[in-house]
C-alpha cells in the first residue's frame, strides 16, 4: 500500500517539472510540433487548409491580443516617450534595411532568404517581446506600448515597406492594396473586436486577466496552425532542400537577430550620450532593456498573414515561412540567455 503511494508520488514528481516546463515553453514547443506534424502527416495539414483553417489562426491571435491589451499599460509608458517613438521607428523604418542586404545572399532554395528578408520587415513580437522584457525587470509598459503601437502602424507600412526593400530586390509587383486589405481583415478587426469586448464587459476582462496564461497558450496553438498547415502542403518541396542549406537559413536568421540586437544596443548608447548622459531616458536601465529587447525581434503571425494573400507571388509559402518560423524560435532562446545580463542583480542577504 505504503509502497504504490510513493510510486505515485515518485511519478507525480516526476510529471510535474516535464509540466512545468511545456507550460513555460509552449510558444516554441507547440511551433516544432506544428512543424513536426506536418512533415509526419501531411495530409492533416493539407484537410486543414482545405477548410481554411490556417486563417482562423491569425484572427484568433488577434482577437485574443485585444482582449489581453489593457489600457492603463500603455498610458504608462507615456513618461518614456522618446525612447518608445524611437524604437518605432526602429522596428518599423531602420531595420527593414537589412533586408536589401540579406537578398544579396545566393542561396537555393531562393524562397529562403526571401522569407527572411520579407520576416525582416515585419514588426515586433506580440507576446514575447514583453515577457522578457518583464524577466529582465525592464519597462514593461513601454514594451507593451512599443509592440501595440508597432503592430497597428504595421498594418499600413509593412506592404509599403515589402515593395520597397523585398519586391524590388526580387523583381516582384506586390499586390499591395490586396495586401493591405488582407492586413486590416485578419490584424485590425480582430485586434479591435477582442479591445472592444475587453471594455464592454468588466466580466470578460476579468476572466482574461485571470487567466492570461491560458490565453497565451491559446494563441499559440491559434499560431502553429499557419506552419502545421504551409509545412503540409510543401513536404514534396521541403524534402528536395538538403539538410545543410536549412542549416544555412536556421544560422542566417540567427545572425539576423543578432545584428539587429547590435544595432539597437549601439543606437541606445549613442541616443543616451547626445540627450544627456546619465540624465537621459534612454540611460534608465529598464527603458534600454525594453527597446533592445522589443525592438530586436519580428513577427512570425504578421509574417503569415502577409503570406496568405500573396499566394506564390514570392515563391512557395511553406519554403518561405519554414526559415522563418525557425527564426522566430532563435530569438526567443537567444533573448532568454540576454534576459540573464540584462535581469537587475539581488543584493545578497
Amino acid at each position: 500500500m505504503g509502497g504504490s503511494g510513493s510510486r505515485g508520488t515518485n511519478g507525480l514528481s516526476l510529471v510535474q517539472p516535464i509540466l512545468r516546463f511545456a507550460g513555460n515553453n509552449l510558444l516554441p514547443l507547440a511551433l516544432v510540433s506544428a512543424v513536426g506534424l506536418g512533415l509526419a502527416y501531411p495530409s492533416l495539414g493539407c484537410a486543414a487548409d482545405k477548410y481554411n483553417l490556417s486563417k482562423l489562426g491569425p484572427f484568433g491571435i488577434f482577437i485574443i491580443s485585444g482582449l489581453m491589451l489593457r489600457s492603463e499599460e500603455i498610458i504608462a509608458a507615456v513618461e518614456a516617450f522618446p525612447v518608445g517613438l524611437f524604437g518605432i521607428v526602429s522596428i518599423l523604418f531602420l531595420t527593414p534595411y537589412f533586408s536589401r542586404i540579406i537578398l544579396q545572399i545566393q542561396l537555393q532554395p531562393q524562397e529562403f532568404i526571401t522569407g527572411l528578408a520579407m520576416f525582416n520587415c515585419m514588426p515586433t513580437t506580440l507576446s514575447s517581446g514583453v515577457a522578457l522584457t518583464q524577466l529582465a525587470g525592464g519597462n514593461s509598459a513601454l514594451a507593451l506600448a512599443m509592440t501595440v503601437i508597432s503592430n497597428m502602424l504595421g498594418i499600413f507600412i509593412v506592404p509599403l515597406s515589402l515593395k520597397k526593400f523585398v519586391a524590388d530586390g526580387v523583381g516582384m509587383t506586390l499586390p499591395t492594396q490586396q495586401l493591405f486589405k488582407s492586413l486590416v481583415l485578419t490584424i485590425l478587426i480582430p485586434l479591435l473586436l477582442g479591445k472592444v469586448l475587453r471594455e464592454s464587459f468588466k466580466d470578460v476582462a476579468d476572466f482574461v486577466d485571470r487567466n492570461r496564461k491560458l490565453f497565451s497558450g491559446i494563441s499559440a496553438l491559434f499560431l502553429s496552425l499557419v506552419p502545421w498547415t504551409q509545412v503540409s502542403k510543401s513536404k514534396s518541396l521541403l524534402l528536395t532542400v538538403k539538410p545543410t542549406v536549412f542549416l544555412v537559413a536556421i544560422g542566417l536568421g540567427t545572425l539576423l537577430h543578432l545584428t539587429l540586437l547590435i544595432f539597437n544596443i549601439v543606437a541606445v548608447s549613442a541616443l543616451s550620450a547626445i540627450s544627456g548622459g546619465r540624465k537621459s531616458t534612454f540611460s534608465r536601465k529598464e527603458n534600454a532593456s525594453a527597446l533592445i529587447l522589443v525592438a530586436s525581434q519580428k513577427t512570425l503571425p504578421v509574417m503569415v498573414a502577409v503570406i496568405q494573400p500573396l499566394g506564390n507571388a514570392f515563391g512557395e509559402p511553406g519554403l518561405l515561412v519554414l526559415p522563418c518560423v525557425a527564426a522566430h524560435l532563435n530569438q526567443i532562446i537567444l533573448d532568454s540567455f540576454l534576459v540573464n545580463f540584462l535581469r537587475p542583480k539581488r543584493p545578497l542577504q
